[in-house]
């Protein structure tokens, strides 16, 4: 059963690994996004300030324009760096979503098999009072007979004869009359029959 709980623990603890994993990969799918989305604003400008110097009637000094176009490089390459930052997010999050989703099926699992066992557990614990009640009440009827032997033997009585509750309390431990543990009632009978419980199973053999 310590294994069980050890079990379930893992998998709990991995569940919140998991969660830990899955929200930084949001966070960095969400920040790649805003990346991208800034540089294809910024790549955009850049084109239309070329696009613009290119049909103006001014001419556009050659370092101006060189400028220009090596800040247009450089903010593709950052453009083409942060779609491949945002499609390793993704990928990332496609990943610890099923490893999430792995641990919660394995969690979901385990805990119907610790159901399962404690189920169990339980049958066999109302078996076991069962059968010891039943020991016990099985006991009592042979003190009772016990005490009416005695009865019949020092009052000289026959095998048809019935004693009552008061005749067999000398011979009984500490003077008491027992009782069924699972709420049965005790039939004395005559000498020669066997006393009897009326509780299902409490039978008493020779």
């Amino acid at each position: 059963m310590n294994l069980k709980r050890w079990f379930a623990g893992a998998c709990l603890g991995l569940m919140l690994v998991a969660d830990f994993f899955l929200f930084r990969a949001i966070h960095e799918r969400d920040t790649a996004q805003a990346d991208l989305r800034e540089s294809q604003q910024q790549l955009k400008a850049a084109q239309a300030d070329i696009e613009a110097m290119k049909n103006s009637a001014v001419g556009v000094q050659a370092s101006e324009y060189s400028r220009l176009r090596k800040q247009n490089e450089i903010l593709t390459n950052r453009l083409a760096a942060a779609q491949a930052e945002l499609d390793r997010a993704q990928a990332e999050n496609r990943r610890t979503a099923q490893q999430l989703s792995t641990a919660r099926a394995a969690l979901g699992l385990q805990q119907e098999h610790l159901q399962q066992l404690q189920g169990e557990k339980q049958q066999l614990a109302a078996a076991g009072v069962a059968v010891i009640h039943q020991n016990t009440c099985i006991a009592n009827l042979h003190q009772l007979d016990a005490a009416k032997q005695q009865w019949a033997l020092e009052k000289t009585k026959s095998d048809a004869d019935v004693p009552v509750l008061q005749d067999l309390l000398p011979y009984l431990k500490d003077g008491a009359f027992p009782i069924c543990p699972e709420g049965g009632i005790y039939s004395i009978n005559a000498v020669g029959e066997l006393p009897g419980c009326s509780h299902p199973g409490h039978v008493m053999t020779q």
